[in-house]
Parts: structure tokens; sequence; C-alpha cells
């Protein structure tokens, strides 16, 4: 049994000792690995008399300070650390150990994927290569060198410049890599292997010439062209964006299968999960390519913020991931659709962090306490942590950001530092005082803004109100108001806003409002006739809106603001959707408005894909007190249906307009009519009509992107099984040796929702093509089961029972993954009291098992405590 220590912000130290430079020497052998470690120390606390080096799973077999050689008796081992008396202000510490990459299926620290060694040490995985003060305020210098069999490992890769190579007896060969540039040991690369790469060059803004470089399993080179391009967009849009250059003569990257995280910022050497850098028109959705130019810019920017710039401790988390999400965000939008991707990350913040905010494990974005960091890898962390960095850059502008954003770079570049260092930074540059906005940081939850308004048609003066209702935090205690950016506006007959004029000094620029007060009253003059209100546009506060007087239909119709006309849409399904569910009869004027949408030629047709979306089951389950899957499927099945033989024969002519089979191009007019196809073939499957089951299959057979062979499979699955099976056949039959496709038909295949799901689910886990070893098959499958509310929350519980023995099972091999998985069960505490009774007995058994982790153990005891 695992001890469940529970770790501290307020425990915070910094460290005794330091590491100034490190020097790694790997030979790699097929059953195991020798380390020789050799740190150069420096003591910080005059006071320290004893050094403590973290250190799991690892055989030691020598130890040197300076030049002593230290028998058992001079230090002290356990399972995680190496204790011995160091009394000086520097010593040579040399370590030689060995670790055993192929038994290692957590995937932390060093360990096999395939036919690759490659490495993962954020947060904590360094430990389990050698003995080190493994946290991130420790920075250090790294020199690596690699010897391995040159016909079996003929490419050797580590942080930083290459500075030599050379061939051995036995058919070893050796490379030499040195980092200049200190970093803390979770930054730390190695990977060997025999590999396929491509090639490139990039010339910084002072003219440096940078190598560039992607590595991947040989034959799939070819899918690695547009990680390439995304590469070299990053690096030319942080120097114009944010006047940072890149720093070393190379820059690396790799793509694995087997990988727990979606990529890492290793410095000159990031390392990915292979579905985030390979792609072709074959075998890559549109959601895909755009997912590898977000995620190859992300780790690109963490350069500086998280690379230079690192954080303090773990708890800091948010100070690398929250800035550096918001610089692949404003890129993404930069590189594609502004309005586009503002709706699609708002609806990612919502899908997900919103609902781990509702929920038992909420946090804030700088937590307090963990038992386990991994479990701290969050959408909290992340993407509310990038609405905060958004929230400042409202407040500021642009161009006052960038000077905030320099000062933070010209005096904390080469640092560990928290949250306060960037906070100064803003306030640097900030015209008020950012001391409350600062609860952002260690408050938990979704605040409420609740808006009302008072037209004085003789005054012409509008009275706004707005109310923060803020939640307790999961410990019942009450939090204190924020401080935030609200923009809005008053519009017009024709949709047009009026000049927003007041006394009231809290409007910071154009039309944005700085709320600080629990109740905040602004009068606007000049309003010479009832305005509708528009509300948090383009999303400017992570909140939620409370406002009885939104004419959503006008909202869609007219507001300049494309965001609000996506989100008047939304709300508006919403209160259709909750209206039908208490019995009511469909709203006429959702219906008209919704036809509205499909009518407006000026609408382009990316945008318009999003605004005929209807809201999903997850946004309907999160406002239920109890949750009803059966009642929310019920009405949208039944609102999709409506819609559909309304508008089916508008639909069928807009998809003639937009259907392109032979056109499999990524720019933005071609992935939005697919997007918009897709969208309207999926409202016409609802009508369960043979013809339309026949389209949708002709639109699997001539498919010639990934984005429409897939949507039609998914469709016909769900809803065709016939013609499902003969598409599944050919699928499979297409791709059943790539990996990454596979995952898509195993998300297929556990995302249906048709009865026999589970028992599908089940006998999948046997199929050639699947293997519980590899983190993004597990999450095709077992993953998207347990998201598929309609098989999971099954009357019967055995969603729940299938669902427990793979987080214990899997827990075993990689916790890092279980612990992802256990998260399915969040929705305890708002079950109907048969079905929270029998996942109560599954939450019990996995946190009463034996060996159950730290990872899992903590998930599952917040849950049950809900």
């Amino acid at each position: 049994m695992q001890e469940h220590t529970v770790h501290y912000f307020n425990d915070y130290t910094p460290s005794d000792y330091t590491v100034v430079s490190c020097s790694l020497e790997f030979i790699i052998e097929e059953s195991s690995t020798r380390v020789e470690n050799i740190m150069e120390i420096r003591r910080q606390n005059p006071l320290a008399k004893e050094l403590c080096l973290d250190g799991e799973k690892l055989d030691l077999e020598l130890i040197w300070v300076d030049e002593t050689l230290l028998d058992t008796s001079d230090y002290t081992k356990t399972e995680s650390s190496l204790r011995f008396a160091l009394d000086a202000d520097t010593a040579r510490i040399r370590i030689i150990n060995r670790i055993y990459p192929d038994e290692n299926t957590e995937l932390e620290g060093l360990y096999r994927s395939g036919g690759i060694w490659c490495t993962q040490n954020e947060p904590e995985g360094f430990r389990r290569i050698t003995y080190f003060i493994d946290r991130p305020d420790v920075m250090s210098r790294f020199t690596t060198k690699i010897i391995a069999n040159k016909e079996r490992c003929p490419v050797l890769l580590s942080n930083g410049n290459l500075r030599g190579t050379a061939t051995l007896d036995n058919g070893k060969h050796l490379v030499l890599w040195e980092d200049p540039i200190p970093k803390p040991c979770y930054l730390f690369a190695l990977v060997a292997g025999d590999l396929g790469s491509i090639h490139d060059t990039f010339v910084t803004m002072s003219g440096k010439s940078v190598d560039l470089a992607i590595y991947c399993d040989r034959g799939n080179e070819e899918k690695c062209h547009h990680a390439m391009r995304s590469l070299k967009k990053s690096m030319e849009w942080d120097e114009y964006t944010y006047g940072r250059e890149y720093d070393l003569e190379v820059y690396n990257i790799v793509a694995v299968d087997s990988f727990n995280m979606g990529a890492m910022e290793n410095k000159g050497l990031n390392i990915f999960n292979s579905h985030y850098v390979l792609a072709d028109e074959d075998s890559a959705t549109d959601t895909d390519f755009m997912g590898i130019e977000s995620v190859i810019a992300h780790e690109y920017f963490h350069n500086w913020t998280g690379n230079r710039i690192t954080c303090r401790n773990w708890f800091e988390l948010t100070l690398k991931e929250g800035l550096t999400v918001f610089r692949d965000q404003c890129f993404s939008a930069d590189m594609n659709s502004e309005l586009t991707q503002r709706i699609d990350d708002v609806r990612s913040l919502r899908e997900r962090q919103f609902v781990e905010d509702a929920g038992p494990t909420a946090h804030p974005i700088k937590p307090a306490s963990y038992m386990e960091i991994n479990n701290f890898y969050t959408a909290t962390v992340y993407e509310k942590g990038s609405e905060v960095i958004r929230m400042m850059h409202t407040l500021l502008g642009r161009d006052k950001f960038r000077l905030a954003t320099d000062y933070y770079f010209e005096h904390f570049d080469g640092k560990a530092v928290g949250t306060e260092e960037f906070l100064e930074s803003m306030q640097s540059q900030s015209p008020i005082d950012l001391t409350q906005f600062k609860r952002w940081y260690s408050q938990e939850r979704t605040p409420t803004l609740a808006i009302t308004s008072c037209y004085d048609a003789e005054r012409s003066e509008l009275a706004l109100k707005v109310v923060q209702k803020i939640p307790k935090n999961t410990k019942s205690e009450q939090q204190l108001p924020y401080a935030l950016p609200l923009s809005i506006a008053l519009l017009d007959e024709s949709g047009k806003p009026f000049d927003l004029s007041t006394n009231d000094i809290t409007i910071v620029h154009n039309s944005v409002l700085w709320i600080e007060k629990e109740i905040h009253e602004i009068t606007f003059t000049g309003i010479t006739a009832k305005p509708r209100l528009s509300l948090n546009r383009h999303f400017s506060a992570p909140v939620l809106i409370e406002c009885n007087e939104l004419d959503f239909p006008f909202l869609m119709a007219h507001d300049t603001d494309g965001f609000v006309r996506y989100e008047a849409a939304q709300q508006f399904g919403i209160q259709t959707l909750e209206a039908m569910m208490e019995g009511r009869a469909i709203d006429a004027d959702f219906i008209s408005s919704y036809g509205a949408v499909l009518a407006d030629t000026s609408i382009d047709p990316m945008f318009k894909a999003q605004l005929l979306e209807l809201p999903t089951i997850t946004a309907l389950m999160q406002r239920q007190t109890t949750i009803d899957v059966t009642s929310i499927v019920g009405a949208l099945d039944a609102l999709k249906h409506t819609l559909a033989e309304r508008f089916r024969d508008e639909m069928t002519a807009l998809i003639d307009i937009v259907y392109a089979p032979t056109n499999a191009n990524i720019d933005g007019e071609s992935m939005g009519k697919r997007a918009l196809k897709n969208r309207l073939l999926s409202m016409l499957m609802s009508l369960e009509d043979a013809s339309i089951y026949h389209m949708c299959y002709t639109h699997y057979r001539e498919a010639r992107s990934m984005s429409e062979r897939l949507v039609a499979l998914d469709l016909l699955e769900n809803y065709a099984p016939d013609m499902a099976a003969e598409a599944l056949r050919d699928f499979y039959a297409r791709y059943q040796n790539q990996t990454l496709v596979m995952n898509k038909y195993f998300s297929v295949r556990a995302s249906c929702r048709r009865e026999g799901t589970l028992e599908r689910v089940k006998a999948l886990q046997n199929d050639p093509a699947y293997d519980s070893k590899v983190p993004n098959l597990v999450r095709s499958l077992i993953g998207s089961f347990a998201r598929n509310p309609i098989a999971f929350y099954q009357d019967s519980g055995e969603g729940f029972v299938f669902v427990a023995d793979k987080v214990i099972e899997i827990d075993a091999l990689n916790p890092q993954i279980a612990s992802g998985l256990a998260g399915a069960f969040k929705n305890y505490g708002r079950l109907s009291i048969e079905q929270k009774t029998l996942m109560g007995v599954e939450l019990d058994r996995i946190k009463n098992y034996p060996s159950i982790s730290n990872n899992v153990y903590e998930i599952v005891s917040k849950i049950l405590e809900s």
C-alpha cells in the first residue's frame, strides 16, 4: 500500500544545494542501460550538512564524493532517495547506476517505445534515470554522451548542440551533446533508435541559421512536412509577436507512439506523441492538422515561456502552461480564423474545464496542495490559466501587453520564478492595481455574472447592474469577488453598437468594463432607443452569464461580434431543449432562427457549421442537478429530427453546393466546406431514411479526406449498422497497420450510441491492432467508452463496472493513464440514488484496492467526497 502524502505550497523552501553542471554518460544495451552521472554541487544553505538526492527504481552501483568512493555504510538509500553527509560549499559527485527501460511501463524516465529509447521527465521522471535534485528550481548545464549499437541505434539525440561523434569497437558508436543553457532536469531528453527524418533550416531575425529536423519511424517521413511547416511558422511568429529568437544551433522533434502526454518541450529536443506530428490527407482529419500546428507551436513557445524562464515549483505550473496555451491560441488565430479559433477554444474550455470546475476535483489554477503532481496537468491549469492571461491582455491591450512580457523576459530570463513575478511584469504596464485580480490564481470554480438593465427613454439612459455570484470552494468556504474585464455592447435595431458614454471610470478601453465589486452599477447616456444587450463579447472573461433579457434570435442574426452570435445560438438551443425535457413544444422561434442561418449566404461555411451546432450532451448534463442522460438524448434526438425534417431540402441543396470529394486541401475554405457538409449530414441522418443512409455511404466511399471518411463512418455506425459493417471492414483493411488511424477506428466503435457497445468494446480489446500498453489506444477505446454517456451511464451499472476494472488493470502498468480514466466517475455526486449506489460500489472498490497508486487514489477519494 502506497503512502498517500499530501504536498503543500506553503511548505516550499529553496533547495539546500544546487547542481551547477551535470555530465551524463549512457551506455544503452538491449536489456539495460548504464548511467554515469557527474555533478558539480554547490551549497546554497550554509547550515546544510546532508545532501538528499531523488531516485526511484534505480540499481545503484557506485558513488564517489570528490575522490572518495563511498561504502554502503556511508549513505542511506530508500525507494525514493539517496542521502549522505556533505558539509562543503562545493563538491563533485559521481554516481553509476543501472536502469531497465524495457520494464518501464509507466513511461516516465527512460523507456522503450517499440524500437526507440526515449524519455519523459516532466514532472518527476528524471529521478528514474539517475540520482539528482529533481525539482524545477535547480537549473543546471548538461553535457550528454550516448553510446549504443550503431546498427540498432544509428540516431542518438539529446539536448543542446552536437559536439562530437565517434565510432567505437564492437559495432558501437558515440555521440556527444552539450546544452550551454541552464535548465531543470525535467527538460532533459534522450532519444536513441533507428529513425527516419526530414530536415530544413530557419534563419533567425539576427541572421543565425538553425538546423531543423523531425524524426519518426521509417516510412512515415512524408507525414512530417505539415509539422515542419508549422514549426517554421511558429519560430517566425514568436520573433514578430514577442521578439523571441531561438538560442541553439539545432531544433529537433521526435515522434513516438507510446507517450503519456501530447508533447514535451525538452530544450532543443521536443518529444511528441506521434498523433501531434504525423499527418497526411488520407490519415489525418482537419482537426488533426489544426492540432498539430497548435501543439508544435505550443512546445516551441515553451523555449522562452517554460524553459529559459521556468517555474519555481510544481504548484506554479500555470506560470508556464497558462501563458504558453494563450500564446499558442493567439498563434492559431493568426494562422487561421480568429473567430473560429475563439469559438473552438471556448467550446473546449466549457466541455473540459467548466466541467472540472463544477466537480469534485475542482482546484485553482495555482493549487495549494496535491498528492500526485501528475494529476494537476489539467484543463484548469492549462485552459483556465490561459483565460487568466487573456484577461490581462484585454486589460492592457496588445502594445502594453507586449511591453509587459518584454519586462518579464528581461528581468527573469534564466530563473525559476512564480506567478508573482509574472504579475509584477503585468503590473509594470497596468493602469489598474492587480491585487484583487490575483484571486483568479487562488480561487476555484466558475463565477456567475447576473446582469440586469433598466432603460429610461426620457433621459436616453440605460442603467446596467452586474452582480458577481461567487460559488463556495470544495471545502464549502465562501470565496471573494473577482476583478475581471467584461466586454459589452448596446445594439440598436439594426445591430449597430451605440457609442458608450458614461462618467464611470471602470471602462478600460473600447467597450470593456472592469468589474471589481460584488455589485457593479453603471449608467450609459445617449442611448436613444431601448437597446439589445450583447454581453461577454469575444468571451472576455471565463464566467457564466445569467441574464433574462437576451434576445437570442436577434443576436444570432445581427450581432457584430461573431462569438456572441455563436453563444446566442447555443443558449437558445439549451433553452429550447430544456423546455422540451419539461414536456413543452419545440420553440418555433428557434426553428425559424436555425432556418435563417441555413439560408444566409453571407455566412462563411466554417462559421455556419459552428452556428448550426446543437448543444452537446455534456453541456446539458452540466445544467442538471440530477443527471438524466435519457431525457437529454430524447430531447436532442427529437430536435434534430424536427430540424432535419423541416429543412431537409435546404440541407440537401447546401450539401450539393459544398460537397467536393476530390478536394482534400487543408486551406480554410476547404475545411469550412467539409465541416458544414459533415454538420448537415449528421442532422439528416436523424431522419432514419434509407436514401440518406445511402448518401452517407456514398460519401464514405468517395471521400478523399479523412475528415469526410471518418464522419461518414461514425454516422453509419450510429444509425445504419448494416452499411456500417461493410464500411468498418473497408476501413480496417485500409488502416490496420497504421496505429494513429486505428485510434480513430476504436474511438468510433466505443463512442457508438447503439445497444451492445459495451460488448463490442470488450471484444475489441482482443483485436490484434489493440495494445493496452499504448496510451493512445487506451484513450481511444476505453477512454472513448467512458466518455460515451449513453453507454457509460446505462441503468444496469455495467459501464461503471467495466471502467473500474480497466482503471485497476491499467493502474498496474501506467498510473498516469489510469488516473485520467478514473475521472470518468466525476459526476458521482449528481447521479440518481440508484446510479450513485452502483457507481459508489465501484469507486470504493478502486480506492481500497491494495496496490492502487497515488494518482488514482487522489482522484477517486475526491470524487467519493462529493
